[in-house]
C-alpha cells in the first residue's frame, strides 16, 4: 500500500458566482480530515456572511482578498496568510479590479453543513 496520494485531478466545485474552486483534498474529492482547495475569485466577487464550524486558513498567491471579520475589514495581498477561527462571523470578497488566486485549508474539512452561510440580501 502506498504511503502517499498524488492529487492531479481535483474536484471542481460547481458555483454560480464566477469563483473557481478546485478541491484537492476534502469531502468532495479525496476524503480527508481537512480540506485543501485552490481558488480564484473574479474581480468584484463576494459571498454572503458565514459563521463556519471549522478553522479556515487562507494564503494569497496573487491579487488581494478582503475579509470582513465581525465588522473589521482586513485586506491581504500576495504572500500573506490568515487563520480565521471557527465560530467567527466572516464575509469573503474581492472588491478589486484584478482576480485573486489563493489557497484555502479548512479543519475539519469544508462541508456545506458546517459553513452556516447567511441568506444573501
Amino acid at each position: 500500500m502506498k504511503k502517499y496520494i498524488v492529487q492531479d485531478s481535483p474536484f471542481i466545485v460547481p458555483t454560480n458566482d464566477g469563483k473557481l474552486i478546485e478541491e484537492h483534498f476534502g469531502l468532495a474529492s479525496v476524503p480527508s480530515a481537512l480540506s485543501i482547495a485552490h481558488m480564484t475569485a473574479p474581480p468584484h466577487w463576494s459571498e454572503p456572511f458565514q459563521t463556519p464550524a471549522f478553522d479556515e486558513y487562507t494564503y494569497i498567491i496573487k491579487g488581494k482578498k478582503q475579509f470582513n471579520i465581525e465588522g473589521e475589514l482586513v485586506v491581504l495581498k500576495a504572500g500573506q496568510s490568515i487563520k480565521i477561527m471557527k465560530g467567527t462571523r466572516v464575509q469573503y470578497s474581492n472588491p478589486f479590479d484584478e482576480e485573486c488566486d489563493y489557497l484555502s485549508v479548512c479543519l475539519p474539512a469544508f462541508s456545506i453543513d458546517l459553513v452556516n452561510r447567511e441568506e444573501a440580501i
